[in-house]
């Protein structure tokens, strides 16, 4: 018994001499490196300290940190300490350099770490660097910019596509606008994107994956030099870190990376001034023009609809459809204006359209003259005309056409004519209608009277009770109706968190979260899940940007988990998260 306490009191001196043995040391991700890369310094103690001073890093930049991580285990009853300070350097040129001592005071004794010799060489064509994640981050994640045309003519539409390139070294799920250019001096129509995919490519040569993150279609409206502003994201990125877990899988950290596309300069061209037509008002595309009549023939002060109309690609919304020259003896009315147009990568698509409404006020053959719509093709670089048909309108059975009619012209040129009687065309107020008195009795204190002024009177109670009884109707209906949209969150997330480690599962079963607790609170289908109108429906119900944003933030990490890796340090933030939102959620709606 004696020796089995001696034995044990032995061993727990032994250790704890072990642990008061203090251990400062500094160490140099490598002893030789081109000027073209970076540097890492890790001091590291086993004990905790206080007053910690670097070295002055002469001949070196520091671009990282210092970063501080603290890490402590128990490996069969002993305890293992170590605290780090990393710093990240980059040569400020070639040369033989020594990295200084760093010093530390641990239980009032200072401690100094011995210099280290480092060697910078000239560059190196593929450069490596130290494993610092912001530096990791910034080197794999990209922001590039696709014109599909620099040199444009005005009024020419030209698409923009932004991508964000990033490594398979990297993990990438969400990312949130910073700086949105304005597009000043452009005609802007933003391209929806409605699910976001990842694809390959190259990267300077190098293999990248990408997603598109924004698409817009520009048609610039003054010549010249004109300037696109960067746009600006910013980016939560996952880095794999030197650290792995018990299971030995490689540990993940998550940095913020703030990534902009370049500047970008058009050069707009101006549209030729040979050839020009004294019609043209501004199209500019591929077009089709026509001009249509409802009727051919009618009869007198009847309506047709006479419809000028541009099919076509180009800009459809920036220019003026030509006037109809109508025969001064038909009636014109206002044209109704009409657009039927979209956008896509392409540009604007669609027709527009102008109708007029005429009325004939007499007997005979009206001709509707052909009209010209003239236009600008950016592929042939020439002036284009279209002349319509010409239109002849037979009207019947009405009055005889007076001879040389006196027309009358409003501001936008479209003839009108005076309107001429016809027979019995107007039934006129008769002045002597003959009318009769209907004889009433007396109302004043009748039956009719007292029900008049009792009646309402009433009603009031009868009103209050079941203005009650519904409002408790509807009180209830919410009630169940949030009862049900929170039992269904827990029900997904709580499955949800089942499933960390799964990435498929994990996602899919917080989205049902996300999607069925919307369902249940907001009482809308599924067709009516995408995101844009989520967007209108919180912000309807006064839900702060912040937490739809949020909201949003995590559909679009549960889409974006379809097809990149995640860690699992990753889906247990995306967990928090959602659940966090929730519960915003809960207490804005």
């Amino acid at each position: 018994m004696k020796l089995k306490q001696i034995l044990f009191i032995l061993t727990l001196f032994v250790s704890f001499t072990g642990l008061a043995q203090v251990e400062f040391e500094a160490k140099a991700s490598r002893e030789k490196l081109g000027v073209n890369e970076r540097l890492r310094i890790d001091f590291t103690m086993n004990q905790d300290g206080d007053n910690f001073n670097p070295p002055d890093f002469r001949g070196f930049e520091v671009i990282g940190g210092p970063n501080q991580s603290i890490s402590q285990s128990f490996v069969n009853g002993k305890r293992s300490f170590q605290k780090k300070y990393s710093y990240y350097l980059q040569p400020n040129g070639r040369g033989k350099f020594t990295i200084g001592q760093a010093t530390i005071e641990i239980e009032g004794q200072t401690y100094k770490t011995p210099p280290i010799d480092v060697e910078v060489t000239a560059a190196v064509d593929k450069p490596t660097d130290g494993s610092n994640a912001e530096i990791i981050a910034a080197d794999n994640i990209h922001l590039v910019v696709n014109v599909s045309n620099r040199n444009p003519y005005l009024n020419e539409g030209i698409s923009i596509e932004y991508r964000l390139y990033f490594s398979q070294e990297i993990n990438v799920r969400q990312w949130y606008p910073k700086d949105v250019p304005q597009y000043t001096d452009f005609w802007s129509q933003d391209i929806n994107i409605s699910q976001y995919s990842v694809k390959e490519d190259l990267y300077k040569g190098d293999p990248y994956q990408y997603v598109t993150v924004k698409k817009t279609v520009l048609y610039p409206q003054k010549t010249g030099e004109l300037k696109i502003d960067p746009l600006t994201f910013t980016v939560p990125v996952n880095v794999p870190s030197d650290r792995r877990d018990i299971f030995g899988r490689r540990l993940y950290e998550t940095v913020e990376r703030t990534v902009a596309s370049p500047s970008t300069t058009i050069n707009v061209k101006a549209l030729p001034t040979k050839g020009k037509p004294a019609n043209f008002t501004g199209a500019v595309g591929s077009f089709d023009f026509k001009v249509t009549s409802s009727k051919d023939q009618l009869n007198a002060n009847e309506s047709l609809q006479v419809k000028l109309q541009v099919n076509g690609n180009g800009n459809l919304k920036l220019f003026q459809l030509p006037k109809l020259n109508l025969p001064s003896s038909l009636e014109v009315y206002e044209p109704e204006h009409q657009e039927n147009v979209n956008t896509n990568m392409n540009g604007m698509y669609g027709n527009i359209s102008d109708s007029y409404t005429v009325v004939p006020q007499s007997k005979g053959k009206y001709p509707i003259n052909p009209v010209s719509f003239s236009y600008f093709d950016p592929r042939s670089e020439t002036y284009k005309t279209l002349t319509s048909k010409e239109i002849l309108i037979n009207v019947e059975n009405g009055p005889a056409r007076v001879n040389a009619p006196v027309a009358t012209t409003d501001s936008n040129h479209i003839a009108k004519l005076p309107v001429a009687s016809a027979g019995k065309q107007f039934r006129y107020i008769d002045l002597k209608p003959n009318l009769k008195p209907k004889n009433s009795g007396e109302f004043f204190k009748s039956a009719g009277f007292w029900t008049a002024l009792v009646a309402p009177l009433l009603l009031i109670p009868i009103g209050i009770v079941t203005g009650r009884r519904r409002e408790n109707s509807m009180s209830d209906v919410e009630g169940k109706r949030s009862k049900k949209a929170d039992k269904l969150a827990r029900k997904y997330l709580s499955e949800a968190r089942k499933n960390l480690g799964d990435q498929k599962q994990f996602y899919e079963s917080l989205e049902r979260a996300l999607h069925n607790y919307l369902k249940a609170k907001l009482s809308i289908q599924t067709g009516e899940m995408s995101k844009e109108k989520i967007k209108t429906l919180l912000a309807q119900k006064g839900v702060g940007e912040e937490t739809v944003n949020d909201f949003i933030g995590i559909l679009e990490s549960c889409e974006f988990a379809r097809y990149t890796p995640t860690s699992n340090v990753a889906m247990q933030q995306d967990y928090d998260k959602a659940k966090k939102t929730i519960s915003e959620l809960d207490k804005q709606l």
